[in-house]
């Protein structure tokens, strides 16, 4: 099945304003709260470590529900209709906070935000990896996915930085999700297809973690996607601390602009990579060039802002790859499982990997922020060399070493197209 460009589109819609929840929760909303707010920096790494330990309980809960739901609608499609409006409050509450609110302020709508997140990502991945079964095509989608979850981060830090102060910024993008999510959810619906479901029985409980276990495959990708999901977070994290303390420009938020920027415009290269090699070895040529990039992050100092430009240039262009390739390896994976056990748990893997992905953005991000308050660093203050290089080593040297061990996870990896295509000739036989 080849998708129209119009069905496409659709289905990517409401990827943008999912996506630029990230930047604003992971990288403005810690500066935020403890700068204005007066919480306490190791309080808000305990917080997202806590939210992320939610996750590890009702992403695969979710997973299960999706993949077992049937009505009208479609088992994946009904769930976008269900979790915009939800996440759209949530994340108000969380960017727009009443004078006052404090610790427990953010901890409640953080908390909110993450179950109304888990509602609408497990199922719209999994919608994703359904919708066309083809190995190229299924980067396809994902990179229309991706390339519209990168406008949407891009928009969200252009509204950020036009505001003249944070709280405004995060009131602009706390609007734009409010009214876009609910919109790109009745487009998609209406225009994306529901993908075909290819189960042929319900497995038990004990089956399916047994089938769980024999998976290489999926244990394999888990840690890789793990790692470098951390190697991520930590920068995103940390971006506003280090340039306003290391290299001592604090004007330069622009430069996330033109990270995302340059990533869209390398998504096409990565969609053109993955069809001429591999998804896997395109993914791993990707995460080597950005360490060879980000390997000179820790000789930049003060001023040195025309440096770390052409560092964001150079691995904002490699950014595309680590969005739009790993989920399509992961439909691959998911073709395993349904090979061998009959039932289709799509929903279920991506729970799985999502568990991964924001265990990696918490854990690292909340341990980094742990970290900066243990070494002394003061968010807005005057800080120490100590205290200063701590940051450099947590921004730079730590992604290049986690990056280097999920390439070397992943460089042998054993789906291919043509192991691929005998998978999905026994599925759909």
């Amino acid at each position: 099945m080849t998708l129209s460009t119009r069905a496409l589109a659709a289905y990517a819609l409401p990827a943008a304003p999912l996506a630029a929840l990230y930047f604003p929760v992971y990288v403005y909303v810690a500066p935020f709260y403890a700068e204005t707010q007066g919480v306490a920096l190791a309080a808000l790494g305990g917080l997202f470590i806590a939210a992320r330990l939610l996750d590890a309980v009702t992403d695969p809960l979710m997973g299960w529900v999706t993949d077992r739901s049937r009505n009208s609608i479609g088992r994946r499609r009904v769930w976008m209709l269900v979790s915009a409006p939800l996440v759209a409050l949530a994340v108000w509450m969380l960017l727009v906070p009443p004078p006052g609110a404090g610790f427990a302020h953010a901890a409640i709508w953080l908390t909110a935000l993450t179950l109304a997140w888990t509602v609408a990502l497990t199922p719209y991945y999994a919608w994703g990896a359904e919708i066309d079964p083809d190995y190229a095509g299924r980067a396809r989608v994902t990179a229309w996915r991706e390339g519209s979850a990168l406008l949407g981060t891009v928009l969200a830090v252009v509204l950020y930085n036009l505001a003249d102060e944070a709280s405004g910024g995060l009131r602009a993008v706390a609007i734009f999700v409010a009214v876009g999510l609910p919109l790109g959810a009745l487009v998609a619906v209406s225009l994306a297809p529901e993908p075909a479901d290819h189960s042929r029985t319900a497995v038990t409980a004990r089956e399916a973690l047994a089938a769980l276990r024999r998976n290489a495959p999926f244990r394999r990708l888990l840690l890789a996607y793990f790692l470098n999901g951390a190697a991520n977070a930590l920068p995103a994290g940390l971006f506003l601390f280090f340039i306003e303390n290391v290299l001592r420009a604090p004007d330069a938020g622009w430069l996330l602009l033109v990270y995302f920027v340059c990533a869209v415009a390398g998504m096409p290269l990565w969609s053109w990579a993955a069809r001429r090699w591999s998804k896997h070895r395109a993914w791993g040529g990707a995460m080597l060039f950005t360490c060879a990039v980000f390997a000179f992050v820790p000789l930049l100092g003060a001023g040195d802002v025309a440096a770390f430009t052409a560092i964001c240039v150079l691995t904002g262009l490699a950014l595309g790859a680590d969005l739009a390739l790993p989920p399509a390896i992961q439909a691959d994976v998911v073709d395993v499982d349904t090979a061998e056990t009959g039932e289709q748990r799509t929903g279920l893997f991506f729970a799985l990997w999502s568990v991964a992905t924001k265990a990696a953005l918490a854990l690292s991000g909340g341990a980094a922020l742990i970290a900066l308050d243990a070494a002394g660093f003061t968010a807005g203050g005057d800080n120490a060399p100590a205290a200063l290089l701590t940051l450099s080593l947590l921004y730079a040297a730590a992604p290049v070493a986690l990056k280097l061990a999920a390439i070397a996870i992943m460089w042998g990896w054993p789906l291919d197209r043509s192991s691929h295509d005998a998978l999905r000739a026994r599925i759909e036989a």
